[in-house]
Order: structure tokens, then C-alpha cells, then sequence
């Protein structure tokens, strides 16, 4: 289910608001947490239930008992066994067919591609609950509820595309008793910031790419392309993406503040940067806070001299790249781009 659909607009949008709204007039609030709960999980699996709720459920279960006891006991190997479960999983649907063809190329031996579907927003869920028991190695996490925590990862309008959030700045908001109750200027800054990403993604992405992605077919038939194709698909590609992205994340942004809650900002206008150092600061701006916050930080960032900083970052932008997808383009790609 896309936020674009007719079917998420004018029946799923409107059934959950109501009902939760409704729940929370009553002054039953965890019964309203718990409607968004389920309301997020069959949004998430709508379209493969057998396949992706154990996958999500399973995710939080063994990410929520590794919290609790990291907040009990700040145990390295702990927090070892918890990143290295999530990124075991994460690299076994996303990596496991890039590792294999990789290996193939350099052996010359032949085994089978595995050719397994990456499961929708498994990156950003993941990225989210290392978040989640980093800080709750360093004690900066409180204990929540297992509905409060679900909902922090599995809520429905950041799970697709993100933005990446903190639970610091989103688990204290479903505590929140006015959150709970309609009110008309959250809904209304919520309805625009919504219909202004719906119409990034609709009028301008989704036509851009009509333009697009026919050059980039003939291009990857073999056809050669002339210099004004070229730049048309080059150009037209780099809008297509943005558009897409923005307005989905805008979109999300919209339909969290429609119940009060705030997400934090994803892109800050990156096509007027000034260079790219720039450009990165404000393109998908919550996944260079994780990899400045949990990793080159963590590394040791630029207070360990100008070698070791170099080294931290190609390693940040190395992992950054490999984050946007599975294929060498994104890692020959990642030294060019530095966010320090």
C-alpha cells in the first residue's frame, strides 16, 4: 500500500484516524496506541502478510528484549549480539545475492544467486533499533512499554521511506495526552504538508519520469544516445529522484503532524547547495545524522588527527553508499561523498 493509492487516501487514511481520534476522546490511550499498532502493521504487510509481518514482528521482539536488558545491564556483548542480529538480517536480504555475484566474478566458480525480495523498509527499521540499543547501551534510552515500542518502529508513516528517527524525539510524543485528540490546525498543517508531497510525487516525479526512464531503457538496450538525450535523462533522473523521495517523506511528515506528531526533516532544498559537501548536509538528512551520530562519531571522527579522520570517513560514506543499494557503482561513489 503506497500513500499515493486511492486506497490508502480515502479508506485506509480515514478508518484509522477516526477510530483513533475516537479512542482518544474516550481517554483510552493505550487502546489507541494499540489500534495504531495493528493499523501500522497491516499497512506494512498489506501486500505480503505471510512474509512480512513475522519478518517486522520478530525484528521488534528481539530488538525490544535486547533494549531492556541493555537499559538493566550496559553489556558490550550484548550490544553486540543486537547490532550483529540486525545487521545479519538486513545483509541477508539486501547483500546475500551482491555478495554471491561478487564472488562468482572474482573465482570464476557459479553459485546460484539466491535472487531473494528485499522486503519493503527493512533498511529503515533496522537503521532505527541500532539506534535504539546504542542508546540504550549508553544509557540514554528509557524503558518503554511493548506497545509504546512497537509503534516507535512499525508507525506507518516513516516505515516505507523514513525519515530515520531517534526514540528520544518520537517515543516521548505518543505519551503526549493532547496527541490524542483531534485537533483542527495539526490536522490542518498535516492535510497541507501531505497534499504538497503528494503533489511532488504525482506532478512532478511521477511526469519527470516519463521523460526519464525511456533514455535510460535505450541506454541499457545498447542504443546510443545523443548529447541532448543525454542530459535530458541525466537531468530529468536527478529531478525524477528527488521529487519521488521528497514528496514521499513529506508525505509521511504530513500524516504524523495530522495526529500531532512531529518527524524530523528529511531534505533542506539540497539542488540550491553551493558544492557538495553542501548538497550532502541536505539530501536525506536523518541517515547522515545516524552515520555521523553512530558511526564516524563512534569511530573517532576528526579528533584523532587528519589520517584517522580520512580513514572514518571513507568508512562512514563506504557504508553509506552500500546503505543506498547493493551494487559496486555505490561503493566506487562513496569517497565522493563527505559530510564532515
Amino acid at each position: 500500500m503506497l500513500f499515493n493509492s486511492a486506497q490508502f487516501i480515502f479508506v485506509f487514511l480515514p478508518i484509522v484516524l477516526s477510530v483513533f481520534f475516537l479512542l482518544g476522546r474516550l481517554r483510552e490511550q493505550m487502546l489507541a496506541v494499540m489500534w495504531l499498532v495493528i493499523a501500522s502493521l497491516v499497512f506494512y504487510s498489506s501486500d505480503d502478510p505471510y512474509r512480512l509481518l513475522p519478518l517486522i514482528l520478530s525484528s521488534i521482539a528481539f530488538n525490544f528484549f535486547i533494549g531492556r536488558m541493555l537499559l538493566r545491564s550496559q553489556n558490550g556483548v550484548l550490544l553486540a549480539i543486537g547490532v550483529g542480529g540486525d545487521l545479519l538480517l538486513l545483509g541477508y536480504f539486501k547483500y546475500a545475492g551482491f555478495l554471491v555475484e561478487t564472488l562468482n566474478a572474482v573465482t570464476g566458480i557459479a553459485l546460484q544467486n539466491p535472487n531473494i525480495d528485499l522486503p519493503i523498509g527493512i533498511s529503515f527499521f533496522t537503521f532505527t533499533q541500532i539506534a535504539f540499543l546504542v542508546d540504550a547501551y549508553r544509557g540514554e534510552a528509557r524503558e518503554y512499554e511493548p506497545f509504546h515500542y512497537t509503534l516507535f518502529v512499525s508507525f506507518f508513516p516513516h516505515l516505507i521511506a523514513g525519515p530515520i528517527y531517534h526514540h528520544k524525539e518520537i517515543m516521548p510524543q505518543f505519551q503526549v495526552q493532547e496527541n490524542f485528540r483531534f485537533h483542527i490546525s495539526n490536522f490542518g498543517f498535516g492535510l497541507t504538508w501531505f497534499a504538497l508531497g503528494l503533489a511532488k510525487k504525482m506532478l512532478f516525479a511521477d511526469v519527470v519520469a516519463q521523460y526519464a526512464t525511456p533514455i535510460f531503457n535505450a541506454a541499457a538496450a545498447g542504443q546510443a544516445l545523443g548529447l541532448v538525450d543525454s542530459w535530458i535523462g541525466a537531468c530529468g533522473f536527478a529531478l525524477q529522484l528527488y521529487y519521488d523521495f521528497s514528496g514521499y517523506t513529506d508525505m509521511a511528515i504530513g500524516l504524523a503532524l495530522m495526529i500531532g506528531v512531529r518527524l524530523p526533516l528529511n531534505f533542506d532544498s539540497p539542488y540550491k547547495a553551493l558544492s557538495l559537501i553542501d548538497f550532502w548536509r541536505r539530501w536525506h538528512m536523518t541517515l547522515s545524522r545516524f552515520l555521523r551520530d553512530y558511526l564516524y562519531i563512534p569511530l573517532g571522527g576528526n579528533r584523532k588527527g587528519p589520517r584517522r579522520r580520512y580513514i572514518n570517513l571513507l568508512v562512514t560514506m563506504l557504508l553509506g553508499g552500500l546503505w543506498h543499494g547493493a551494487a559496486w557503482t555505490f561503493v566506487i561513489r562513496a569517497p565522493f561523498m563527505d559530510s564532515d
